[in-house]
């Protein structure tokens, strides 16, 4: 029998301050690497994905905030034993409040620019990074976006043995 295909469920948010056109990027130190990343993470049981998205957003910057609207849903492998499907949400803001991360495995949290994001291409945690940013960046021009409300977790319960 092969074994089933499970990959990893993560969620991103966009963190926007439309004012200064700035774009909250969190830096990490996998493996003695620096990288950077939208503020991101793993679904945990029980959880809607937009609840786990307000939760990585607050663990890796302090900031309580609700995402605003889904950018996409992105497929990923980086072997073929480890891959990920990633939503990736939006919030925008008016200002850039001061990030104070609490995930220890966050080394810091930074307002750049989309080129200065650019820049970094090659300390991006993955290409989804820079993947979904121009996306959001692309919808935003042209005025669209995907509802929160496109994803149900209205039924977000334990199914009975045998029932699912």
């Amino acid at each position: 029998m092969q074994t089933r295909y499970k990959p990893n469920v993560t969620v991103a948010c966009i963190i926007h301050a439309q004012l200064q056109d700035k774009y909250l990027m969190v830096e990490e130190w996998p493996n003695g690497e620096q990288r950077f990343n939208q503020p991101a993470g793993h679904l945990e049981a029980n959880e809607s994905l937009i609840d786990a998205c307000a939760r990585e957003v607050f663990e890796e910057t302090g900031l309580s905030l609700q995402p605003q609207g889904l950018v996409g849903i992105y497929q990923f492998s980086t072997s073929a034993d480890v891959a990920f499907v990633r939503f990736t949400f939006f919030a925008k803001l008016q200002t850039m409040p001061k990030p104070t991360p609490l995930d220890s495995a966050i080394h810091g949290a930074h307002w750049l620019s989309f080129e200065q994001i650019q820049a970094k291409a090659s300390s991006l945690r993955s290409p989804l990074v820079l993947d979904c940013l121009e996306d959001y960046r692309r919808q935003q021009q042209q005025g669209q976006s995907y509802p929160l409300d496109l994803l149900n977790s209205v039924r977000l319960t334990i199914a009975p043995e045998n029932k699912a």
